[in-house]
């Protein structure tokens, strides 16, 4: 007889999903045992999510089952009726989805949603469902509860939305909980708050989590035990500990020596700094709020007087949390938005230019963006959308376009017999070297990289790093490399800036700052970096204390007042 915490909570059985001919989900096994966390690892495509979906009964129209079973107690879900599973969804198996703006209803509050989850499933009067949803906000460290309850999902930030889907996926305390990416679209510290929070409500509720993500931190930080999925099909199933002291598959192996570690980085040659590149002074980007009525008018504060230089062939990441002003910077570098101060290129002011003059500059600066599949043109060939830069500049003849087009792509790794084909006949990785070879048309001097490899698998990201140091080293090109990890940064940047409520809080050598920082807001970013350490987890708990945040928008002619650095060598500089 097995002991009752020894029987799964949930077991799949030799699972299997088609859509027609096509099987993208092969005879799938594991088991779920009660208040434990199992994860199952893999790159996009692997069947991971689509497994999830099985579970709870909503896969994709198109979808079937040829074969397998899900056991959830005495039941077979994949036998259930919908109102069967409806009664299930919410009540005993939670889910928390990837995408929280678009799982929620954008035409409800809060309260409205989480209400809507309660009166459902449960029979309580209206004063016991206010007192539930209040408990449980307050159990996911959402701040200021009452004024959050108003609230409707485009009002609050990406880890608040995250925060009232977990909330929302656990207000009926079910016995399982699925986790779809819940961290993949978060800055560092938001998704190590998110980690510590499922950590402390499975605690607290005694609730079994299947989480499945592809970031093999996560995996490390948060595993009991581990699958490993590969297009469709399971490579291993281990304990966290076997599987990073002694992964078995050649595939594990491969996917974790794809994961950039911060502090494993080799050393960078050190780059020339005797004329900068590109240099900037006091750069300041402000938006009007709007719908602002007969009150006094107010601004978005969103980058204030941030100054840096680039040096030819150099690297300089721009990291921080999302709304920092990362890639608004960016954009105003490129003419994208207008700015204030000064941002000059080989000399040249490219603050105000217009028409020809920024077209000409436009040669020399490029911009690789973070979704390749949302900045290509779907109903444009790659020969239209590489080429696209040639026609424009150049004039090119078709002939030698094409010419062009190929050598560029085959310096990216593709072949070219891509010419003819559509973004989405390529995956995300090489729609992404798509991207870079479009940026490298022109021979520009500048390439800015903003969050250009956050969206990819851990191995398809280190071919592109690989690929980005190349060129680097081959065209003598310098990249504005914005990200929010840490561990990417490093593996290719010579320096690094840290970006803070619109201003530069710490800047200097990528070992300085990385390893050696000054401010107590990088230390708390690095402090938020997942390990592979399944011996050493991170305590992400002083992380839940939310940092007092200076509010962005300020009424028209407000100044703030300039940053004072403290220089501790070498040019590493930190703000007092």
């Amino acid at each position: 007889m097995l002991a009752a915490n020894d029987r799964p909570v949930l077991s799949v059985e030799r699972l299997s999903i088609e859509f027609g001919s096509r099987r993208v989900v092969d005879d799938v096994s594991f088991s779920l045992l009660p208040g434990k966390t199992l994860c199952i690892a893999g790159e996009s495509g692997s069947g991971k999510s689509l497994t999830s979906l099985a579970i709870m009964g909503l896969l994709p129209e198109g979808a079937s089952v040829p074969g397998g079973a899900i056991l959830f107690g005495n039941d077979d879900l994949l036998s259930l009726g919908e109102r069967r599973m409806q009664q299930l969804r919410g009540k005993r198996i939670g889910m928390i989805f990837q995408e929280p703006m678009t799982s929620l209803n954008p035409l409800m509050t809060v309260a409205q949603q989480l209400e809507e989850t309660l009166r459902r499933h449960e029979h309580l009067g209206r004063g016991d469902v206010r007192r539930r949803i209040l408990a449980m906000l307050d159990a996911v460290k959402l701040p200021q509860v009452e004024k959050r309850l108003g609230q409707y999902p485009h009002e609050l930030s990406g880890g608040m939305r995250q925060r009232v889907m977990i909330a929302m996926a656990m207000l009926c305390q079910p016995e399982i909980l699925i986790a779809d990416e819940p961290t993949t679209a978060l800055d560092v510290t938001i998704q190590a708050q998110i980690l510590q929070l499922m950590r402390e409500l499975q605690q607290d509720f005694s609730t079994s989590l299947l989480l499945i993500t592809h970031d093999m931190g996560v995996v490390a930080e948060m595993a009991d035990q581990v699958v490993v999925m590969n297009q469709g099909r399971v490579e291993e199933q281990l304990s966290a500990q076997t599987l990073f002291s002694a992964p078995q598959a050649a595939y594990t192996r491969k996917l974790l020596a794809a994961v950039p570690v911060l502090g494993s980085a080799p050393p960078l040659a050190p780059v020339a700094q005797e004329r900068p590149l590109l240099s900037v002074r006091d750069l300041t980007v402000r938006f009007p709020v709007r719908g602002q009525g007969f009150g006094q008018k107010r601004q978005v504060y969103a980058v204030e007087n941030i100054s840096f230089d680039l040096f030819a062939g150099e690297t300089l990441g721009i990291v921080g949390e999302s709304g920092c002003g990362k890639s608004t910077t960016g954009k105003a570098l490129l003419n994208m938005i207008p700015f204030r101060g000064s941002a000059t290129l080989e000399g040249r002011e490219l603050n105000g230019l217009r028409g020809e003059d920024l077209r000409a500059v436009r040669r020399d600066i490029q911009m690789v963006f973070q979704d390749p599949y949302a900045a290509l043109n779907p109903r444009k060939t790659i020969f239209d959308l590489v080429g696209e830069p040639l026609l424009i500049h150049d004039g090119l003849a078709h002939a030698l376009r094409v010419q062009r087009v190929a050598a560029l792509l085959e310096q990216v790794g593709l072949s070219a017999d891509a010419l003819a084909r559509y973004p989405h006949q390529f995956s995300g990785g090489q729609r992404q070297r798509i991207c870079i070879a479009r940026a490298l048309a022109l021979n520009p001097k500048v390439i800015i990289a903003d969050e250009s490899v956050s969206a990819l698998d851990v191995s398809v990201q280190a071919q592109v790093l690989d690929l980005l140091e190349w060129l680097r080293g081959e065209f003598q090109l310098s990249y504005v490399f914005i990200s929010h990890d840490m561990a990417v940064v490093e593996r290719i940047c010579h320096r690094v800036a840290v970006m803070y409520c619109g201003q530069i809080v710490e800047i200097g050598p990528r070992d300085s700052v990385l390893h050696h920082p000054r401010h107590p807001y990088t230390r708390r970013l690095l402090s938020a970096v997942p390990s592979l350490d399944v011996n050493h987890k991170r305590d992400f708990r002083p992380l839940l204390a939310e940092m007092e945040r200076p509010d962005p928008i300020k009424p028209f002619g407000y100044q703030i007042s300039p940053q004072r650095f403290q220089d501790y060598g070498n040019g590493h500089l930190a703000a007092c």
